[in-house]
């Protein structure tokens, strides 16, 4: 029994919430965390300045349902991409992966095309998040 309830709808859930580049501003990722952890999921955080490589290898390592990728620096679709690669390399090709941060709206039709699950922007209610990725890991 996974314990999913309207309160908490990612019960059972292991989510990776990783900081891949440069970027040294956290706030966003731990309100995300936090907010997932609070709607049932286990969160898993890497911390800051990751590598895609050590972003993808603790996903694997930590068997998540999803990875989270807070991107603030402009090189979300470099870093994306980057970490899809390693996903591949690694053999674990079928982890979901959503992005949040400074992601221009014409971006986001890109990042969806590399295989990103959905883009989470700091313009979305935090229910908004909780329910599509409750949704994409139904």
């Amino acid at each position: 029994m996974s314990g999913v309830t309207r309160d908490r709808p990612l019960a059972g859930k292991r989510i990776l919430i990783g900081k891949p580049g440069l970027d040294g501003h956290d706030i966003g990722a731990k309100i995300i965390a936090l907010t997932l952890r609070n709607a049932g999921a286990e969160v898993i955080y890497t911390g800051l300045r990751r590598s895609p490589e050590q972003i993808a290898r603790v996903a694997i390592d930590e068997g998540v349902d999803a990875l989270g990728l807070s991107i603030l620096s402009g090189s979300h679709k470099e870093l994306v991409n980057d970490v899809f690669e390693c996903l591949r390399k690694l053999g674990a090709p079928d982890i979901k992966v959503f992005v949040g941060g400074t992601i221009p709206r014409d971006d986001q039709a890109e990042l969806r095309a590399l295989g990103v699950t959905e883009v989470y922007t700091a313009d979305m209610q935090l229910s908004a998040v909780v329910a599509g990725l409750a949704k994409a890991l139904a």
